[in-house]
């Protein structure tokens, strides 16, 4: 199983890539790209690889190292974007997002979605299914690197053309500072579900930013 999780991970990604870049296709398509490449081909290599069953025993006092960097990343985000405010053309994020199908109309119905599903379906994939299984194999320093680097680069290709170059590696920074301490918390759980939670209170802190730029409230 471990052999072919770099490789299928890796063009997954690159996949994702050419879906949201080079296709001019709305949210709705590249929602279901991402639910093939990254929960289908995941299910499908884990049923016909993992031949051996590991122990994942749940250490349930972890969790609540969940919730305090959850906080945490809330908070921080909220404070990002009143510094950053006349830094980054918000302005052109939401034309952007317009351009995908994304409106004020239906904006309630994809952050819920991006809330829960989408923070569901990033975390089964890179922490649960790239991470965990490197991690558990024994793979703990290539774990932590592949898992958080790869997460970093997939999301050049949502905000590529958003950002100058600078927030671009600024960003790329942080995400994979994000991405190690995504690892690391679900190492103190043997699943998924810490960076899960960091991920929903990250996300909602986003998706409030995001009503705000609707004009929603």
């Amino acid at each position: 199983m471990k052999k072919w999780i770099i490789p299928s991970t890796l063009i997954a990604c690159t996949l994702l890539y050419f879906v949201e870049q080079g296709l001019e296709v709305n949210y709705a398509w590249k929602t279901a790209a991402k639910w093939i490449f990254f929960l289908a081909m995941p299910l499908l290599l884990s049923r016909f690889f993992n031949r051996e069953k590991q122990k994942k025993a749940f250490h349930k006092r972890g969790i609540f190292l969940g919730l305090l960097f959850g906080g945490i990343s809330f908070a921080s985000i909220l404070v990002a974007y009143y510094l950053l405010q006349d830094v980054i053309d918000f302005d052109s994020i939401v034309q952007e997002l317009k351009k995908s199908g994304i409106s004020a109309e239906n904006f309630i119905f994809i952050a819920l979605y991006i809330t829960v599903g989408n923070s569901l379906l990033e975390e089964f994939f890179f922490r649960g299914f790239i991470f965990l299984n490197l991690y558990q194999a024994g793979s703990r320093k290539l774990a932590y690197l592949y898992s958080a680097l790869l997460f970093a680069t997939y999301h050049i290709s949502i905000f590529q053309s958003w950002f100058s170059w600078e927030l671009i590696l600024l960003a790329l920074f942080g995400l994979f500072t994000i991405g190690l301490v995504f690892n690391w918390l679900d190492t103190k759980t043997n699943t998924f579900l810490n960076s899960w939670v960091v991920h929903i209170m990250a996300d909602l802190a986003i998706v409030l930013i995001g009503f705000h730029l609707f004009g929603i409230f």
